[in-house]
């Protein structure tokens, strides 16, 4: 099974070792950034990737639970700036990408 799944504006990652999913959508402008990550379940990961729009891949993963929600513009567009927590699947989620990228870089 790919341990990563990308689009435009989202990135998905699966870690065996846990068998938990996790997905970010972030979006980067001249105005700021913004960033949500999420914990998705093992349908959504499935399902991510075989929609022709990406926009559809990101109304999917925002289906499920939000870990993580950062948002930080230049002319305060967005209101201030804010983060939502749950520190577990925020760890967790930066692990999988970790092992993934190590992973990538031992078949280099």
């Amino acid at each position: 099974m790919k341990t990563k799944k990308q689009g435009n504006n989202w990135t998905a990652y699966y870690d065996p070792d846990t068998g938990r999913y996790f997905a970010e959508i972030m979006y980067t402008s001249r105005e700021g950034r913004e960033q949500y990550d999420y914990e998705i379940t093992a349908d959504i990961y499935s399902r991510l990737g075989t929609f022709a729009d990406d926009c559809e891949n990101e109304r999917l993963i925002k289906t499920a639970k939000m870990t993580y929600s950062f948002e930080n513009t230049m002319y305060g567009t967005l209101g201030p700036e804010r983060t939502v927590w749950d520190e577990e699947a925020n760890e967790a989620m930066l692990a999988a990408e970790a092992k993934h990228d190590q992973g990538r870089k031992k078949k280099n």
